[in-house]
């Protein structure tokens, strides 16, 4: 049995994630976290607000998971948010193009970044059928379908909305009062754990490709002139990188490097992407992900997003597949600029010069006497149009006439009505629009990466054992309690520890069904590292059994310790010292 096989047995049935709605036959693409999953998924956020929210300094915020249709026409979601699709004539299926090109092609791992018309020709080129009914599919075309899942807000279509791809927009739209909240002071982060939805076209892999899914996003807005990221805290952490041109080489691979290293050699471009690619690694290592299972792979330029001018991906890998659980991208200006052109809002902040400078600002003072009869209800936005370009191309009004364009149409206005001019003018600051640094966890991929990288399997007394090698921080549950037998207050005994355990804020299981080795054998697939059994000695000596997980090694300590003794195994303490 496959390890991505094993581990979907075990989580059906150790609740740990299932397939949602299964009395209703199911719906692809929709998970549900039992018991067990959902523990370890909150103990893995809360991880991530360790490193990436409080350690830092940052803040966090909870948007609304449905925004206005205008947020999205503003971000370019609407436009470029896309699969490339192709329906079968003959039964109707519809299938992702690009991943039909990528299992048909041998050298084709990115069909995406080929653009519709080159997956279609190859499509037509290598024959690839349906794979739902065989028809053949090159005469069908390849279209680009939107993967935002659109509804109405109130009643009626007045108002379309979407819910969310991502959950950066809800920090980005809520820029202008995130920026007094921080008293207008760059550099800032501001962070954001919720849900996000894609209508993905085949959901696949469990929970690598879902329809319902949580992002763990820090958007960290910085002026790109003045703010540096703390290299210096991570420059000798080592990452692995498959970078773009190992990728597009022979014979390219993981190289492994500081990230002082990588910098000096121009391998990471952005010191800023490159600080959190090292400050990245603790917590991919605290969470449990293997490390001989892990790599940063640099974005090629066909397949970054609209908005990152760099981009690597942390990626795990599962079942013999690498899987993308994280983005690091610099967004530049984009998104702020976006919503600051497409709303009535300010995204950008005034940035106090250290001495006040004089200097020359081109100015527009059109002349509506003129405008107004010329162009009519266009007059407003040609002088707005006037008074941008004054901004950015002064040239532009040296002759007698000066163009401007609007909706694609050009309009031409002489110069003598535009009142232009050149002023000098004494600032003490001036506008800008910061720069955002992005780092994307998808926290349900590492948590399947989690799980599949701590299953393992090994005899105990002759007898085959599973069980996942979770970190103590991360285990759904801490510690788990037995009495050796239900009976001549064994019970009582060990319900008594199991309470007072928990007050000490530890996570206990109690379990008093079946034989201890049965019990020892459940709380080792759900990864539980320590066992508390209460025996008839424990009535002579008030001592009780610690079993570690990993090794199912065994200890005696004072029950009145086990407190302590808990916490310091938690900390790191080894069985043997306690």
């Amino acid at each position: 049995m496959s390890e991505t096989a094993a581990l979907a047995e075990l989580a059906k049935r150790r609740g740990f994630f299932f397939a949602s709605n299964g009395a209703y036959g199911g719906t692809a693409g929709f998970y549900t976290y039992g018991p067990e999953g959902a523990a370890l998924k909150r103990n893995l956020e809360d991880s991530w607000r360790d490193l990436f929210v409080r350690e830092l300094g940052n803040v966090e915020l909870e948007a609304p998971t449905v925004m206005p249709e205008a947020v999205f026409e503003a971000s370019g979601h609407l436009d470029g948010f896309d699969d490339m699709i192709v329906e079968c004539a003959e039964c109707g299926a519809t299938h992702r193009a690009d991943h039909l090109v990528e299992d048909a092609v041998a050298d084709v791992e990115d069909a995406e970044a080929l653009g519709t018309e080159r997956v279609g020709e190859l499509v037509a080129e290598h024959d690839i059928a349906c794979p739902s009914c065989g028809a053949a599919l090159a005469e069908e075309p390849i279209e680009a379908f939107n993967l935002m899942f659109g509804t109405n807000i109130g009643p009626g279509s007045a108002s379309p909305g979407y819910l969310r791809p991502e959950t950066a927009q809800g920090i980005f739209v809520e820029f202008p009062r995130l920026k007094e909240y921080a008293r207008n002071q760059l550099p800032f982060g501001v962070a954001q754990i919720g849900r996000a939805y894609r209508n993905e076209i085949s959901p696949r892999r469990a929970l690598v490709r879902v329809r319902e899914f949580t992002q763990a996003e820090l958007e960290h807005f910085i002026d790109p002139e003045r703010d540096d990221p703390p290299i210096e805290r991570v420059a000798d952490v080592e990452v692995p990188l498959y970078a773009a041109a190992a990728q597009n080489a022979d014979d390219g691979s993981v190289e492994t490097h500081t990230v002082r290293s990588a910098l000096e050699a121009g391998i990471l471009e952005s010191e800023w992407v490159a600080y959190y690619l090292g400050r990245s690694m603790a917590f991919y290592e605290r969470i449990g992900i293997d490390m001989d299972r892990f790599r940063y792979r640099q974005h090629l330029a066909g397949e970054r997003a609209h908005y990152a001018a760099d981009c690597w991906d942390a990626e795990t890998e599962l079942g013999g597949n690498w899987i993308e659980v994280t983005g690091f991208a610099y967004r530049s200006d984009y998104d702020l600029s976006k919503h600051g052109e497409h709303s009535e809002d300010s995204f950008t902040l005034f940035r106090q010069y250290d001495e006040p400078k004089t200097v020359e600002r081109a100015v527009v003072d059109p002349d509506m006497s003129y405008l107004g009869p010329e162009f009519g209800g266009d007059a407003a936005a040609i002088a707005e149009a006037l008074e941008a370009l004054a901004g950015r191309d002064r040239s532009a009004f040296d002759g007698d006439e000066v163009s401007v364009e609007l909706d694609g149409e050009s309009y031409t206005v002489p110069v003598e009505a535009t009142g232009f001019a050149v002023e000098e003018r004494t600032e003490a600051g001036e506008h800008i629009t910061p720069h955002v640094v992005e780092p994307s966890f998808g926290v349900d991929r590492l948590v399947y990466s989690v799980l599949i990288h701590a299953l393992e399997t090994d005899t105990v007394d002759g007898e085959e054992r599973s069980f996942l090698e979770l970190p103590a921080s991360m285990a759904p549950t801490t510690v788990a309690v037995f009495p050796l037998m239900a009976k001549d207050g064994l019970d009582d005994r060990a319900r008594s520890i199991a309470d007072r355990l928990r007050a000490e804020g530890f996570e206990v299981s109690y379990d008093d069904t079946g034989n201890i080795g049965r019990r020892y054998r459940r709380q080792d697939e759900v990864g539980t590292p320590y066992c508390v059994t209460v025996d008839y000695e424990t009535q002579e000596d008030d001592t009780v059994t610690i079993r570690e997980r990993d090794s199912t090694a065994q200890t005696r300590v004072p029950a009145t310790e086990l407190p302590d003794a808990i916490r310091r195994l938690v900390d790191g303490a080894a069985l043997s010292a306690l």
